[in-house]
């Protein structure tokens, strides 16, 4: 199991320095979150590239969707080859709230589906080997040709590729639909590097009941399969519990050790309910220095 913690609310210069405190303190991980409007997450994550030497830096996490994915792979790839190839994405649709419909509006579910996949992909192909020629025909993205980091037809060069082969890991949500057949968004985290489990459970109230350790153990399970039917690895694959260890946020059965034999691999502290003032920086160091639970 490896430990991480979520920056809750911090500018630049803040987060880069809980990633130093977090690198000390013995944490494998530290992540932040993204907006349409705030503090960069990724100049965020820049700044603790340059404090840090060991720390993996992720984002907890991107509506990739709302990004053109050439935008998204210049800064992931900047960031990994900054950190020495730390960077870890997750990714999801992105829920849905006044922070970003009062900038953009709603496409609705399944183009911000269709827009999450196809981004991805253009990612992975602008992160290819760059002596093949890449392009891409899709419904909301077109690129190409692009060859080298270059366009074929001549102007600048683009950016080398990331330090991470063949590219930075991707941690999707995979929504387990309970009762269902056909499990899109399991198998969307599947194709990938790692999960962010959640559960839907239409005979309970709200969009997602949370986990148990049985559910979670079924959900690893079943991602495992379809990797396995796919020809995809599971050794190196991720799967990831956000927890709580103050019980504030998300209580949590059982032990990290026993989410480990669950399937988990990262443990991730999810401090969102700690206040955005200075008691809240203060506790949040505090947490920080007292190191991982397990």
């Amino acid at each position: 199991m490896r430990y991480g913690f979520v920056v809750p609310y911090a500018d630049a210069r803040e987060f880069a320095e809980l990633a130093a405190l977090g690198e000390e303190h013995g944490w494998d991980g530290v992540f932040t979150w993204e907006s349409l409007y705030g503090e960069h997450a990724w100049v965020s994550m820049a700044a603790a590239a340059m404090l840090t030497s060991r720390i993996r830096l992720g984002t907890l996490l991107t509506p990739a969707s709302r990004h053109r994915p050439w935008d998204l792979a210049s800064m992931v790839s900047t960031v990994d080859r900054l950190s020495g190839g730390r960077v870890t994405m997750a990714v999801g649709l992105g829920a849905l709230h006044s922070g970003w419909t009062r900038f953009e509006a709603d496409e609705g579910r399944r183009a911000r589906a269709e827009k999450l996949d196809e981004g991805l992909a253009v990612m992975a192909g602008l992160f290819g080997e760059p002596e093949t020629p890449f392009t891409f025909d899709g419904r909301h993205w077109q690129v190409g040709p692009v060859d080298g980091g270059a366009p074929v037809d001549g102007g600048p060069p683009g950016p080398p590729p990331p330090v991470q082969r063949p590219h930075p890991p991707v941690w999707v949500v995979g929504a387990w639909l309970k009762g269902k057949a056909r499990q899109p968004s399991l198998a969307r985290a599947a194709r990938w590097d790692g999960l962010l489990a959640s559960v839907v459970d239409p005979t309970r109230d709200g969009p997602g009941s949370g986990y148990d350790l049985n559910s979670y153990a079924e959900i690893t399970s079943i991602v495992r399969g379809m990797r396995e039917d796919a020809g995809l690895p599971w050794d190196g694959y991720d799967c990831v519990v956000e927890a709580d260890s103050s019980g504030e946020f998300v209580q949590l059965e059982g032990t990290p050790a026993d989410w480990a034999d669950a399937g988990a691999t990262w443990w991730v502290e999810s401090w969102w309910s700690l206040p955005m003032d200075a008691s809240g920086q203060a506790e949040l160091r505090r947490r920080v220095q007292a190191g991982p639970p397990g």
